[in-house]
C-alpha cells in the first residue's frame, strides 16, 4: 500500500514511518522541512503545503495524493505561544479540511486523524474512561487558554473528518507516549530528568501510558480495520506517577522518588504559572494550573474498542522506557 503521512518529522509521525517502512508500504511525507528523523529514509518528502488556499496549491496537493491508499493526518501542535491558537487551528483544522478536499479529489478512500485523548474523559482504574465517557471541558481545560484551545481545535478536527460523505474517516486518540526519535523531547522529557539526577518527589495523580510502537501500530491498525465514523483510544497502561516513575527509576539506575508531591505546592506552582505565562508562554506552559491539576488526579483511560475492534495487542510499557531510554542515551541527552 501507499500511504501519504502529515507530521512525518515529528516524535509519532518518525515512529509511524518506520512503522509502515517495516511492513514494506510506500510513505509519502507532506513536510514542511526535512529534518534529521526523515534524512536516509527510502520515502518520497514533498512541501506541497497542507494550509494553501488558491487553486494552483489545492490542486498541486491533490495531485500529489493521486495513487495513495489513505492519509495519515500525524501533524499536530501545541502553541501556547501570541497567535498560537490560529496556528493550532490551521494545522488541526484548516489542515484536515483541506486533506478531505484533496482526498476526495484525488480518490483517496480513507483518512486517519491522530487527536489526543484530550477528547476523551477519563476515570478510574475500575472504571476507566472509554471513547463515549462524557466530561466537562470547561472544568477540566479551563474556559480559555492554550490548553483549552489546543482541545478544541483537536475536537473541532474529529468531527470535521468525521462527519465526511465522500472519504472514509477514522480518529485515533493517543494516551502518553514513550519512545525514540522524541527529539526536543516531550513526553520523555521525564525520562531524560531522571537519568541525569535523583527527582525526589511524585505527583499524586495517575494516566494512560503507551509505547511509541503501539501508537504507530494502532494508527496501521485503525487505517485497516478501523470502523468509518469511529474514535479509537490509543493507551494501553494505567499506572499512577509513582508506579509510572518507579519503573523509569528501575530503567535508568536511579533510587525512585521517595515522598508525594503535596497538592499544595502543585497549586502555588499553578499561580506562578499564571502570572509567568504573560511574560513568557513557552517556557511556563508546563506550568498552566490545568495541567498541575491533571498531575495530581486520576485520569485512567482504556483501550478495550482498539484490542477488540482493531487487534492492537500491546508491548509492556517498560519496553517503551527501555527504547526511549536507550535512543536518549544513544544521542547524548542523558
Amino acid at each position: 500500500m501507499r500511504y501519504a503521512v502529515t507530521g512525518a518529522t515529528g516524535f509519532l509521525g518518525a515512529n509511524l514511518v518506520r512503522t509502515l517502512l517495516r511492513e514494506n508500504h510506500e510513505v509519502l511525507a507532506l513536510i514542511r522541512t526535512p529534518n534529521e528523523l526523515v534524512d536516509g529514509l527510502p520515502i518520497q518528502l514533498s512541501t506541497v503545503p497542507l494550509l494553501g488556499d488558491d487553486s494552483a496549491q489545492r490542486e498541486a496537493l491533490e495531485n500529489l495524493l493521486v495513487g495513495c491508499d489513505g492519509i495519515f493526518h500525524v501533524a499536530g501542535i501545541f502553541d501556547p505561544s501570541p497567535g498560537g491558537t490560529q496556528r493550532m487551528h490551521d494545522v488541526h483544522v484548516k489542515a484536515t479540511e483541506n486533506l478531505c478536499a484533496a482526498a476526495v479529489g484525488a480518490g483517496v478512500p480513507r483518512i486517519v486523524l491522530c487527536s489526543s485523548s484530550i477528547t476523551v474523559g477519563f476515570g478510574s482504574l475500575e472504571a476507566p474512561g472509554n471513547e463515549e465517557t462524557p466530561y466537562d471541558p470547561d472544568k477540566v481545560y479551563g474556559q480559555t487558554g492554550a490548553l483549552r484551545a489546543y482541545h478544541d481545535t483537536k475536537l473541532e478536527a474529529e468531527r470535521l473528518l468525521l462527519s465526511q460523505t465522500d472519504v472514509e474517516g477514522v480518529v485515533v486518540n493517543p494516551d502518553f507516549i514513550l519512545g525514540p526519535w522524541d527529539v526536543k523531547p516531550t513526553s520523555g522529557q521525564l525520562i531524560v530528568t531522571m537519568a541525569q539526577r535523583w527527582v525526589p518527589f511524585y505527583p499524586t495523580g495517575g494516566k494512560c501510558f503507551q509505547s511509541a510502537g503501539d501508537c504507530a501500530r494502532g494508527h496501521l491498525l485503525a487505517m485497516q480495520k478501523g470502523q468509518p465514523g469511529r474514535r479509537y483510544l490509543l493507551g494501553s497502561h494505567n499506572l499512577s506517577y509513582r508506579e509510572f516513575m518507579g519503573m523509569v527509576a528501575d530503567v535508568v539506575q536511579r533510587r525512585p522518588p521517595a515522598w508525594r508531591l503535596p497538592k499544595t505546592i502543585a497549586s502555588a506552582a499553578g499561580l506562578v504559572g499564571q502570572v509567568g505565562q504573560r511574560l513568557d508562554a513557552h517556557r511556563f506552559a508546563g506550568l498552566d494550573p490545568h495541567v498541575l491539576k491533571s498531575m495530581t488526579t486520576l485520569r485512567y483511560r482504556t483501550d478495550e474498542r482498539a484490542r477488540l475492534e482493531l487487534g492492537l495487542t500491546p508491548e509492556p510499557i517498560q519496553e517503551g522506557i527501555e527504547a526511549a531510554y536507550a535512543w536518549f542515551c544513544d544521542r547524548g541527552y542523558c
